[in-house]
């Protein structure tokens, strides 16, 4: 799933590319991915693309005024094209195709979604504050007015386990399921812990990780083609997705905790206390 830093390269690489040109048309063909139906996708035909912009996870195309705005949600793509295919795709079957943007010069892009489970959202609207996913978002960590009070001032008085903090969308703007492993790991901190119980100590070492973490990996992933920062996000990864192999700061066997339709991934030694955390669907499998 593309979270903040991915969303943040891609918006870099799409100024470059689109602003400036104008949309020759664009092709919807999973209709279930557009949520929006007023303004038209045809009203932004002719218009020209002033800028990009990132929301959290949300990629917002400024096209004179109207916005396009995507959200790639767990298996979306946007894949650069120089050269657009002028013969209309079509749709149905296994085409992983979803949204087709055609610009004046030839060059465009493609919205694809593997897989059944479809979370690919588009929106076309005229402020991006009516797209609902943003207009609850909460403050962005990259922002310079996100602070280590601006932090403790999220977590005091949560009874919340401080892995799902950081991944709700309406708490902190663009950190998912798998920065927020990293972000836990670069803290030294449990995925367990209960944010409340955060020290002054605990928050300032917190918030150095999501900096430092999100700002490393937005390094990394800048100046790439938008179809490579997958792969890059990958390898960028120390414990995320690392079940079973080496932490690369202490050698200890990375761990997981499976629920019903995620994961997360930390370091015993770096982050427990060197003790296993309880893995209550795992053990029932075994059961």
């Amino acid at each position: 799933m593309p979270e903040l830093p991915e969303v943040e390269a891609l918006a870099a690489f799409l100024r470059g590319r689109a602003v400036g040109r104008t949309v020759a048309r664009v092709d919807v063909l999973a209709v279930s991915a557009l949520k929006t139906y007023d303004p038209p996708v045809t009203a932004l035909a002719g218009l020209s693309v002033t800028g990009v912009a990132r929301h959290g996870k949300f990629l917002d195309l400024d096209v004179d005024g109207l916005h396009l705005v995507i959200h790639l949600a767990r298996a979306g793509l946007l894949r650069w094209r120089e050269q657009v295919p002028s013969r209309p795709a079509r749709p149905g079957g296994k085409n992983p195709l979803a949204v087709r943007v055609h610009l004046d010069d030839g060059s465009g892009f493609d919205l694809t979604e593997a897989g059944s489970k479809k979370g690919l959202a588009v929106y076309v609207v005229r402020d991006p504050a009516e797209v609902p996913g943003i207009a609850t978002l909460g403050p962005d960590p990259l922002d310079e007015g996100f602070t280590a009070e601006t932090l403790r001032g999220i977590v005091k008085g949560r009874r919340t386990q401080i892995k799902g903090l950081l991944r709700d969308q309406r708490i902190i703007a663009g950190i998912g399921n798998a920065y927020s492993d990293e972000v836990l790991h670069a803290a030294r901190m449990s995925p367990f812990k209960i944010a409340d119980t955060l020290t002054d100590d605990e928050i300032a070492g917190l918030h150095e990780a999501i900096a430092t973490t999100l700002r490393d990996a937005v390094a990394r992933s800048t100046g790439l083609a938008a179809q490579d920062l997958k792969g890059e996000k990958k390898t960028g990864l120390r414990v995320h997705g690392r079940t079973g192999e080496k932490c690369p700061v202490c050698g200890d066997t990375i761990r997981e905790v499976s629920f019903a339709d995620s994961s997360l991934q930390y370091c015993p030694t770096c982050q427990t206390g060197g003790k296993p955390l309880a893995d209550r669907r795992l053990s029932r499998l075994l059961k």
